[in-house]
C-alpha cells in the first residue's frame, strides 16, 4: 500500500506535511484557501499535481461553509481565490490550468442560467473528482511507461535513475515517474532504483527514499554529483523524471538538476523519459524559454535541517527548476494516453480536443 499524503472527506482536508519527513508523519488541517496557499508556498505540500489538487480542494472546503447571497458573489469568490492560489508557486502549470478550467465552468453554467445551488454543486463535484481522476491517470501512465521501457530494453530486469520526488507524496497517489518504478517493481521487472538526494531541498533523500523504504522497493540513494559516475560504471536502463510544465514543443520544466542529468544520459546513450500527465502540459507556451522559473529563498540553499553550511554574507542563486530541451528527452514523454516523442506531442493534444 502506497503512502497517503492527502485526506479529504465530507469537506474536511488534511495534508501530510512533507517538510517533517522522514522523521515525523504529521497531518495538518487545511481549513481555508489561505491555509492552502501557505502550505504550497512553504512546500509543506509539493509536486505539480498535488499543488493543484490541494489548492482546488481548499476552495471546496470554503465552498461547503460559505453561503452566497447571489450568483455574482459566488463568481467573485471563485475568480479571486483561484487566481490567488496560482501565485503560490508559478512554474507548475497544474494549478493554473485547473483554475482556468473551473473559472470557465462557472462562466458557462452562469451563461446557461443555472441556479446558485446548481453552480455550487457542479463545482464541488468537479473539484472532488480530481482526487480519483489523478490516481487513475497515474496508474495508466505508469503502465504505459513500464511497458515502453521494457520493450526497448535488452533485459527484463530494469535499473532506473530518478530525480526529486514524483510519487504518492507529490500526487493524489501512486505517482508519475515513481509510479513507473512501482509498476516495474509490481511485475518483478525492477532490478534497482537509484534516486538522487536532490539538493538543495533534498526531496530525493527525504521523500523518494522514504517511499522506497516504505514500499520495500530495491533502491539506492546517491548524491546529485554522482550521476555521471553512476552512468559510467553501473548499468542504468533508463532515466525517468517528472515535470512541472511541458511546453508545446516538448521542452520540460522540472526540479533543478534535471537538465544536467539529461545531458549526461544523452552522452552515455541512456534513454531519458519524462513522466507527465496531460495536466502538466501547457499548449499556450511554445518552448521552454518562455516558462517562468521560480526562485526560492537563499536560506534553503545555505542551510540543511536548519544548520548553516555556508558562511554569513555569502550570495546565493536558488532557482527551483531548470529547463530540459526536448531533444534530450530521448526515451519519450510518458502520459496517461501513451508514450510520445516530443515531436508527436501534438497528437495527444489533438486527441484531447476531439
Amino acid at each position: 500500500m502506497t503512502l497517503l499524503s492527502i485526506c479529504y472527506e465530507n469537506g474536511k482536508l488534511k495534508i501530510l506535511n512533507v517538510l517533517l519527513l522522514p522523521h515525523k508523519s504529521i497531518y495538518e488541517e487545511i481549513n481555508s484557501v489561505e491555509d492552502a496557499w501557505k502550505a504550497i508556498k512553504e512546500m509543506k505540500v509539493r509536486g505539480a499535481p498535488m499543488i493543484a489538487i490541494v489548492g482546488c480542494l481548499s476552495v471546496a472546503v470554503e465552498l461547503r461553509k460559505e453561503n452566497f447571497d447571489d450568483i455574482e458573489g459566488f463568481q467573485e469568490f471563485m475568480n479571486k481565490n483561484l487566481r490567488y492560489l496560482i501565485t503560490a508557486r508559478p512554474t507548475a502549470v497544474n494549478m493554473s490550468k485547473s483554475a482556468k478550467d473551473l473559472i470557465k465552468l462557472v462562466d458557462n453554467l452562469i451563461e446557461e442560467k443555472h441556479s446558485l445551488e446548481k453552480l455550487k454543486s457542479r463545482v464541488l463535484e468537479t473539484i472532488e473528482q480530481m482526487l480519483p481522476d489523478d490516481i487513475t491517470d497515474n496508474k495508466q501512465l505508469s503502465d504505459y511507461g513500464a511497458k515502453h521501457i521494457l520493450s526497448n530494453s535488452e533485459s527484463n530486469k530494469i535499473t532506473i535513475l530518478t530525480h526529486c520526488n514524483t510519487g504518492s507524496l507529490a500526487t493524489a497517489g501512486y505517482g508519475t515517474a515513481l509510479g513507473v518504478v512501482r509498476a516495474l517493481h509490481e511485475t518483478s521487472n525492477l532490478e534497482e532504483a537509484y534516486c538522487t538526494e536532490t539538493r538543495p531541498y533534498n526531496q530525493g533523500a527525504r521523500l523518494t527514499a522514504y517511499e522506497f523504504v516504505h514500499d520495500k522497493i530495491p533502491s539506492t540513494l546517491i548524491c546529485d554529483s554522482m550521476v555521471g559516475l553512476l552512468m559510467d560504471t553501473k548499468k542504468v536502463s533508463a532515466v525517468v523524471v517528472g515535470a512541472d510544465r511541458v511546453a508545446r514543443n516538448g521542452d520540460t520544466a522540472n526540479k533543478i538538476g534535471t537538465y544536467q542529468i539529461a545531458v549526461l544520459a544523452k552522452h552515455h546513450g541512456i534513454p531519458f523519459y519524462v513522466a507527465a500527465p496531460v495536466t502538466c502540459h501547457d499548449t499556450d507556451i511554445h518552448e521552454g524559454n518562455s516558462i517562468v522559473i521560480e526562485e526560492r529563498p537563499h536560506h534553503e540553499l545555505i542551510k540543511i535541517a536548519g544548520v548553516k553550511i555556508a558562511p554569513e554574507g555569502m550570495k546565493c542563486w536558488n532557482p527551483a527548476f531548470d529547463i530540459t530541451p526536448h531533444d534530450l528527452i530521448t526515451g519519450g514523454i510518458i502520459t496517461e494516453h501513451g508514450v510520445f516523442t516530443p515531436e508527436k506531442l501534438h497528437e495527444i493534444h489533438q486527441r484531447k480536443k476531439e
